[in-house]
């Protein structure tokens, strides 16, 4: 990409438009100049982005993770959607995660053996696939918070 910070300041405004000026400015304890400095082309302001404590804040806010996502786009990554609650108390530990670790793959392997059975894979079966792969996806994320609290 040829401009990376070009590409980013566009996203940032996109997310402080997205919360809207004023609560962005609430979130952050930043004025409104300030902010319009972290996505302004202006060549005095090219160096100066958003610090990412307040990307963070603002897309707790917003309806799309703007910066994030281009971010993750300008790495190739792609980021999927988990409709959880983000501050919602895991519960269990690291044993319940194994566990539920166990019954995910169990469902996977079923939903592939199943799609397999008659040599082709359909769009519907390959997306039960996808639903599943992303389940087992959100578990293994628990399990890796579980361990992190467990070693601090």
């Amino acid at each position: 990409m040829a401009d990376i910070g070009a590409y980013l300041k566009k996203h940032t405004e996109a997310l402080v438009k997205d919360v809207g000026i004023e609560a962005a400015c609430e979130l952050t304890s930043k004025s409104k100049a300030t902010l319009g400095r972290y996505y302004s082309e202006n060549a005095e302001h090219a160096d100066r982005f958003m610090p990412v404590d307040a990307v963070a804040k603002l897309e707790q806010a917003s309806s799309y993770p703007h910066v994030t996502s281009a971010l993750a786009e300008l790495k190739s990554i792609t980021l999927s959607y988990d409709d959880r609650k983000p501050n919602e108390q895991r519960t269990g530990g690291v044993n319940a995660d194994v566990i539920a670790l166990s019954q995910r793959f169990a469902m996977l392997m079923s939903e592939y053996q199943a799609a397999i059975e008659d040599g082709i894979i359909t769009v519907n079966e390959a997306k039960r696939l996808l639903r599943e792969t992303v389940l087992l996806q959100q578990v293994l994320i628990d399990m890796k918070l579980h361990l992190e609290e467990e070693s601090a």
